[in-house]
């Protein structure tokens, strides 16, 4: 008699109707249920470069940093956060719009350019991972001034820019008009009674203690079924679909505020394991910020005036290091619908940049803010960690591969990179 691993029963069945989208999310659910080091989701958060004086911690004590002023707002999160530092890219010599922030390639070889994020959506679906959307690439302005996206698949690629055009896209067909979230929930419940004829056909392949098995990942996904339906009833978390917006605004600053929302349901509504939220440009970055009395270009107006001090910078680096707790915040809010913890303890969150030294236009130093949940990928400490490193960042690029369970990194990067490795020290297994 043919052997039968318990997964393979789950994803035959899924596949035996076409069942993709509505059963994969249970598949993963009882797949991962057990808290592991490895998250379940990838956050991109993306920016312009910043000013290396007003970035770095003020003092460093071992690894515990005392946040600058424009780095402030981590200091509430400081036990989920990892500062990077000091990382060159292997052309550090590269200006505005060169791709190697994500990719770790500079302009050299177009054909090879994939980003990070495109890489490992491309990886999970090749191990099983189905999601609606693959890779959620959203940001507004992310061209404006003939500025690039930091997301590559050979050619650029834009994120999407309105918050009504994202939302459409992320729940205009997952509920359809006059449709609940119960309602939505309800239709997966029914899946199993759809495939009841598929379920008794392949019990009658299988020997006594398969079958056994078989009525146990049945059972688990009823149980998860009913997790599910209690979320959006509001006993528990999960799936809850973020409010429509009424239109884009245009501030566009207030718009990404609404692509946090929608980035974070999609989340919760396992609609993708990777998104990523672009502010600005690498060109320019209109800012319209009336509550702490700041307007104008990032680039013209706060990177390259007002040296040395930076101090309209700051202001806005602030803003963005709260914008990042927020995001971790919200995640917090919601708790996974397997039970395995809040959307955060599943998530691992990257700050990114397209340059570390904006004012001198150069990449020697390669910035990242990294932050993950309790029992997560990232190595923590009470006081928060602060990494400087001279190794290439395209290893930090690795560690993220690696944190979504990707260990193959062929295809992706520089190919003569040395150490074609997670960034040691950052994982904590």
């Amino acid at each position: 008699m043919r052997s039968h691993r318990r997964r393979d029963f789950l994803k035959g069945l899924g596949a035996s109707v076409g069942a993709g989208f509505l059963f994969n999310p249970f598949l993963d659910s009882i797949a991962e249920a057990a808290p592991g080091r490895k998250p379940k989701r990838l956050l991109l958060f993306c920016t312009m470069g910043t000013a290396p004086s007003i970035w770095k911690p003020t003092s460093v004590s071992g690894e515990t940093p005392t946040f600058s002023e424009s780095t402030s707002p981590l200091a509430d999160v400081k036990q989920h956060v990892v500062l990077v530092d000091g990382l060159p890219t292997g052309n550090p010599g590269n200006n505005h719009g060169a791709p190697d922030a994500l990719t770790g390639l500079g302009f050299s070889d177009p054909a090879k350019l994939i980003s990070v994020d495109q890489f490992i959506a491309d990886k999970l679906i090749a191990a099983g991972t189905k999601t609606q959307i693959p890779s959620l690439l959203l940001g507004a302005e992310s061209t404006v001034s003939g500025g690039r996206s930091p997301y590559y698949r050979k050619d650029n690629l834009p994120g999407i820019a309105s918050p009504t055009s994202a939302y459409s896209t992320l729940f205009g067909s997952a509920i359809p008009s006059n449709t609940s979230s119960d309602d939505l929930l309800r239709r997966r419940k029914s899946v199993l009674d759809h495939l009841k004829n598929e379920i008794k056909a392949l019990e009658g392949n299988l020997g006594s203690e398969q079958k056994y098995k078989l009525e146990l990942h049945i059972d688990s996904i009823r149980q998860i079924e009913e997790r599910l339906s209690n979320a959006s009833s509001g006993q528990t978390g999960g799936c809850s679909v973020p409010t429509k917006p009424a239109t884009d605004p245009a501030n566009p600053l207030q718009a990404n505020l609404l692509h946090m929302d929608l980035l974070v349901g999609a989340f919760a509504c396992d609609i993708t394991r990777v998104g990523a939220i672009q502010w600005g440009s690498d060109q320019a970055m209109n800012v319209d910020l009336p509550d702490i009395g700041l307007k104008g270009d990032e680039h013209g107006a706060m990177i390259h005036t007002g040296a040395p001090a930076h101090l309209d910078l700051i202001k806005l680096e602030k803003w963005l290091s709260q914008r990042f707790v927020d995001l971790i915040n919200k995640l917090k809010a919601i708790p996974e619908a397997d039970g395995s913890g809040t959307l955060f303890d599943n998530t691992l969150i990257a700050w990114c940049r397209d340059m570390g030294d904006s004012p001198n236009h150069n990449q020697n130093e390669m910035k990242f803010v990294l932050a993950s949940g309790e029992g997560g990928y990232l190595k923590t400490a009470p006081g928060g960690r602060y990494i400087k490193s001279g190794e290439r960042h395209e290893r930090v690029l690795l560690s993220l591969c690696d944190a979504m369970g990707v260990t193959d990194f062929s295809g992706f990067g520089d190919p003569n990179l040395r150490s074609k490795s997670p960034l040691p020290g950052l994982s904590a297994s």
